[in-house]
């Protein structure tokens, strides 16, 4: 059985998707995983190969969801998008965006895209 928060990620995900498609980005992968790292969404456009960190909350009561990505998950994306771009020849610029999601019945979604959230120290 999924858990509650297993549910709202993956609509948030869903609802991620759904923005970038809308916006022109094609998603080459999702969930995509290399031993223990994993990155939500793996986008592209003409210019950059994007990585993708998705953070939903039920609201910002807390704070913005985009600010619970952690500088330890960025250095997990980094890695990962090290690894993608060296096991596919990607010769493309990457991008790390973030795209935050909040959903919550009583009140319409709001999906947030943070282009170049943080930049890598390659």
């Amino acid at each position: 059985m999924k858990t509650e928060k297993l549910v709202k990620g993956n609509r948030g995900e869903e609802k991620a998707v759904e923005y970038l498609q809308s916006n022109g980005y094609t998603i080459l992968e999702r969930n995509w995983q290399i031993g223990h790292l994993e990155v939500d969404i793996i986008a592209s456009n003409e210019d950059f190969l994007i990585i993708v960190e998705v953070k939903t909350r039920k609201s910002n009561t807390f704070g913005e969801p985009e600010e619970f990505v952690t500088l330890q998950k960025q250095r997990n994306l980094i890695r990962a998008a090290a690894a993608y771009i060296t096991k596919f020849g990607i010769t493309k610029e990457v991008r790390f965006d973030i795209v935050s999601v909040i959903l919550n019945d009583q009140q319409p979604e709001e999906v947030r895209h943070i282009p170049d959230a943080f930049k890598p120290r390659w």
